[in-house]
C-alpha cells in the first residue's frame, strides 16, 4: 500500500522627479566595479508603523538567512516607522511651507549600485499593505523617471498577518504589483516552501518566532533573493 503524503510532509521536505521630492541626480550614478568578489546588499523595507515589531523581527530572520549565503552579502535594514513620507508628491503637488520630507534620504541608499536586492516588508492591514508602505512604494516613482534606477535589482517581499491565513499572499502580490512596474527581478520564498514570499503570523503573543512555518518561508525569502542578488551581480560583472 502507497504511503500517505500529506500538503504538510510534501512541504516539509510623480509627474517629474523633483514633485515626487528628490531630484534624478540625487540617484547615483555609480560605475559598476567587475569581478565575482564584488561585495552585493541586500536591504530591507520595514513599513510598519511601529518600530521595533513583529514585521522588524521577521526581516531580521530574513536578512540574517541572506547574509549567510556568502560572505561577499551585505545586509541593510531600514524602518519607515517615524518618518515622514507622503504619497501623494508623488502625483507632482508641492511640498507645504513647513512640511518635512524623509523620503531623499532612502533614494541613494536603494539606487546605490552595491545593492543587489530589496527585501519589503509590511504588516497587513484590512487584507492588504500599510498606508506607509503604499506612500514609500508611490514615491519610488523617482526611480522610474531616473531610467528604470531599480532595473535588474532582486526584489521580495515578506507579510506578517495577525492570523495564519490573514492576507499575507493577497497582500505580498500587491506590493510584488509596484516592483514589477520598477523592472525589478521578483522572487518569492525558496525551495521547499516555494511560492509567493515570506507569509508570517504574527500569533496570540506577537513572537514570530514560534511560527515555524512563516519562519521557514522567512528564511527561504532571505537565502533566495541573496542567491539571485549573487548570480546577477556575476552575471553583470562578466560583461
Amino acid at each position: 500500500m502507497a504511503s500517505k503524503v500529506t500538503r504538510r510532509t510534501f512541504l516539509g521536505t510623480s509627474s517629474t522627479a523633483v514633485a515626487a521630492g528628490v531630484t534624478a541626480s540625487a540617484v547615483p550614478a555609480e560605475p559598476a566595479e567587475s569581478g565575482r568578489s564584488k561585495p552585493v546588499r541586500v536591504v530591507g523595507i520595514c513599513c510598519s508603523p511601529r518600530k521595533g515589531m513583529t514585521t522588524f523581527a521577521s526581516l531580521q530572520v530574513c536578512l540574517e538567512a541572506a547574509r549567510e549565503v556568502s560572505d561577499r552579502i551585505e545586509v541593510e535594514l531600514i524602518e519607515l516607522a517615524g518618518m515622514k513620507i507622503d504619497g501623494s508628491l508623488a502625483a507632482g503637488l508641492p511640498l507645504e511651507p513647513g512640511q518635512k520630507d524623509d523620503f531623499p534620504v532612502l533614494v541613494p541608499k536603494l539606487g546605490d549600485s552595491k545593492v543587489g536586492g530589496i527585501i519589503v516588508g509590511t504588516p497587513v492591514y484590512f487584507g492588504n499593505m500599510t498606508s506607509l508602505c503604499k506612500a514609500f512604494l508611490d514615491r519610488c516613482i523617482v526611480f522610474r523617471k531616473n531610467d528604470f534606477a531599480l532595473a535588474g535589482k532582486v526584489a521580495g517581499v515578506l507579510a506578517v498577518g495577525g492570523a495564519r491565513n490573514g492576507g499575507q499572499e493577497v497582500t505580498i502580490q500587491s506590493v510584488q504589483t509596484a516592483l514589477m512596474c520598477q523592472e525589478m527581478i521578483i522572487v518569492g520564498d525558496g525551495r521547499p516552501t516555494g511560492h509567493f514570499g515570506a507569509t508570517v503570523w504574527s500569533g496570540d503573543e506577537g513572537d514570530v518566532t514560534k511560527d515555524e512555518f512563516g519562519m521557514a518561508t522567512t528564511r527561504n525569502l532571505g537565502r533566495r533573493v541573496a542567491e539571485v542578488a549573487l548570480r546577477v551581480a556575476g552575471e553583470a560583472g562578466n560583461r
